[in-house]
This record gives C-alpha cells, structure tokens and sequence, in this order.
C-alpha cells in the first residue's frame, strides 16, 4: 500500500503510511506485471501470544473508559487473535516507487479500464444520484473505487480488530492504531457491522475504497437508507456515497476537471512547470499552452510528468489538490483523474514518457516481457511494467545462462534475448 508519506490531517488512511505509489492498494498486491485482478489472499491466521492477550486485557478498561460498553468489547475480541503476518507486513512494505508511467499503466490497465466501464455503466444511475446530493461526478468516485478495490473485488478479507490490535500491541505506531482500533469499536457500538463482518485490509482500511476506522466515523454515509453505513456488503452504494461526502467536504468544485495532459509550445519557459506556479487558464492559453485532446483549459499548475523531467504534461487544478485529501501521493491523485477520463471513453496518455532510468522505454520493456515469456519464462504479461512477476523471470534467466541473477531489466538483456 502506500510508500509516499500521507498527511494526518488530510488524508483518509491518515498516518497509516501505506504507499499508494508503490502498490494502489490492496488490489494490486499481487506478483503480476500487470494491473489486473488476482484472486484474494487466505486471510492470516491467529496464533497464541501470551503478550497480546494481556495487552487485549489492559486495553479493554481503555477502551470502556472511552465510552465502549463492556458488551461491546468483550463481542469484538470474542474469535480475535494475534496476527504476526500483519506485523511483518507492517514492517516489510515496499520501498520500490514506480514512475508515472507504470503507475498510469497499471491504475488504468485494459483490464481495469474494461472493467471499471461496465461498474460505471451498472452503477450509473446510483452515482448520478450520489452526484446529485453531494456534487461530485460519478466518474471520479469510480476511479477511486477502481483504484482502491479493484471494483469490490479486493476489499480485504482481515479481520480488522485483530489486525489493529496486533499493531496497537506490536507498538510501532501503538498510540495510532490503538485510536483506530477505539474507532472500530464506535463503529461496532452503533451496529453498522458486526466483529466478524468487519475486515479490511492488514492496516484496517476497509470497504470499497478503504476508509480507516477514523475517517469512517467522520464520512461515512448511509446513502441507502437501511439504517447502516455499509461499506462493507456487495452493494458498493454506501462506500460510493461516502468517498463522494468526503471529496465534497475537503473542496471539490462540481463541473472543474482534475487536470488534463497538455501540450507545451516550443521554446516554453520550463521555469513555469510545478506545483504552487498555477496559472489561469487564459494565460496558459496566451502562452500558447493547449489541451492534448482539444479541450477549453483550466487554470492550474502543470508538471512534468516524462521519466527523465520532460513530456507528457499535465495540468492540475484545484480537485486535484483535493484528491490528494483523499490520498496525499501525486501519482495516485493522478491515477484517479486518469481513470477518470478513460472510464468516460477517453485516450490514453498521447505523449511518450520517454526512456526509463535504465534507458528502456515502454515498447522494449514490452519487447522484454514477450521474449522471456517466448523462452519459458513467464513474466505474466507484456505491459511493460517491471513487476515482481517480470524481475522473477529475468532472475531465472539469468542464472540459466550463467549471468548474476540481478533481476534487473537492461538493454543488454533485451539485445541478448534477441
């Protein structure tokens, strides 16, 4: 999950640190090179821990103390147990940051893209209602959806008190995961779940677009009407109401695109690239800035988003900042405004990102994947997203043929596959 730092203040998944950079979420976890659907993890299992039960006892006077009925707490720890997958989770996230380019291939991979259309296309007259009262377009609550659960189809299966408290007891970040963990007992005292009904992710993110248990009883909304915030049922409705509540209540402007990817004039002055230099959109018009699909401009910021500091451009506007409230990491934010546009049957990226810190670009790195997989080495797809599936295979051919088993991608690799 996510490796940029977060906000506290701002962010959902508050100081959760889980990197969205790096994975999305949840649903991207998997050793794939691509950004598809992979079938969930068994969830983990409990195992005896003398310290965490008498951690479990202490905590449960805090706990009444804040207002929990015993009934409440002794029903949330009934079943509950000592997690140490969630702890070395907690304590091995990936430090790999991927560039934009493999961000947006893999948050708007064909798979996601197919997928996340028909959800809309289902769901569209419940979002158009959630659209209405909250004034945030159905589009973007899907691609957060889409970014966050695959669609609903990699909630977390964890149980969620078991988990928080396995963290609040490991004590890493004891004295934040304990207030999650009183959250999720809130939740429970108001009858919106039950224990065993609630589970989420390893770190407590729950739902169809991973709220922790903090932000939940802040923005969650029961849109359906039955009396619960589910977010956690088939029926995404309620968890695409309350995504919706919490962009509307952090600034989003209905009618304001996110950004879009423009195209910059010769001879631009790049001293005006970054964030905090926005423009209006008449003077990005002056300057002979334009959108790369023909749209009127906005006023914003634009940032270069190429592997090496250039192309393609981006111009970001205010909503963006507000995605960003929703998960404080540009390449997510940007990821969700570009799933955005594609599940409303817009283009890809049209420019090129040029050339990786290896000196490939996207088409060998395609090139890459294909010839590996040719020679029986499977890399589980040729998007060009060096994945761990993809680092795998080029470690075992490079020990097949006596070469260090670096993993790494390289155009002598790619020439000695040839």
């Amino acid at each position: 999950m996510h490796q940029a730092a977060v906000s506290t203040r701002h962010s959902r998944r508050g100081a959760l640190g889980l990197g969205a950079a790096a994975l999305l979420s949840a649903c991207m976890s998997s050793g794939r090179s691509s950004g598809g659907y992979s079938a969930p993890d068994a969830p983990p299992r409990p195992v005896p821990n003398a310290g965490w039960d008498a951690w479990v006892e202490g905590f449960k006077g805090r706990a009444v103390a804040r207002g929990i009925s015993p009934g409440v707490v002794d029903a949330a720890f009934r079943g509950a147990g000592f997690l140490p997958e969630v702890i070395e989770r907690d304590r091995n996230q990936t430090e790999f940051k991927r560039t934009l380019e493999d961000y947006l291939n893999i948050a708007a991979s064909d798979e996601r893209v197919s997928l996340g259309r028909q959800k809309y296309a289902q769901y569209g007259g419940v979002l158009s209602k959630i659209e209405s009262r909250y004034g945030v377009e159905g589009h973007v609550v899907a691609a957060v959806w889409g970014l966050e659960s695959f669609f609903g189809t990699r909630r977390g299966n964890v149980p969620v008190v078991s988990a928080l408290s396995t963290l609040a007891y490991e004590g890493r970040r004891g004295a934040f995961f304990e207030d999650q963990l009183i959250a999720a007992l809130k939740i429970l005292q108001a009858g919106d779940v039950s224990a065993q009904g609630m589970t989420g992710s390893w770190a407590g993110a729950m739902g169809h677009t991973q709220f922790i248990p903090t932000s939940y009883l802040a923005y969650a909304v029961d849109f359906t009407g039955d009396g619960r915030r589910d977010i956690w049922s088939e029926d995404p409705t309620d968890s695409l109401a309350s995504t919706a509540a919490y962009l509307a209540k952090s600034g989003w402007t209905r009618g304001l695109p996110w950004g879009m990817e423009v195209v910059l004039p010769a001879g631009f002055d790049t001293g005006r690239l970054g964030r905090g230099k926005g423009q209006s959109a008449e003077v990005w018009q002056g300057l002979g800035v334009r959108a790369a699909d023909g749209r009127a401009l906005a006023g914003g910021s634009i940032i270069a988003g190429g592997n090496g500091g250039g192309g393609p451009y981006f111009l970001l506007t205010q909503n963006f900042a507000t995605i960003l409230r929703y998960n404080n990491a540009q390449n997510y934010a940007i990821g969700v405004g570009h799933l955005s546009d594609r599940l409303l049957g817009r283009g890809p990226v049209q420019a090129s990102f040029g050339p990786d810190a290896s000196g490939m670009t996207q088409a060998d790195r395609q090139e890459l994947q294909r010839l590996l997989t040719a020679r029986g080495f499977d890399t589980g797809g040729s998007d060009g997203v060096i994945g761990t599936k993809t680092r795998e295979a080029i470690s075992a051919y490079q020990a097949s043929v006596g070469l260090p088993a670096t993993g790494e991608p390289s155009l002598d690799l790619l020439r000695r596959l040839r």
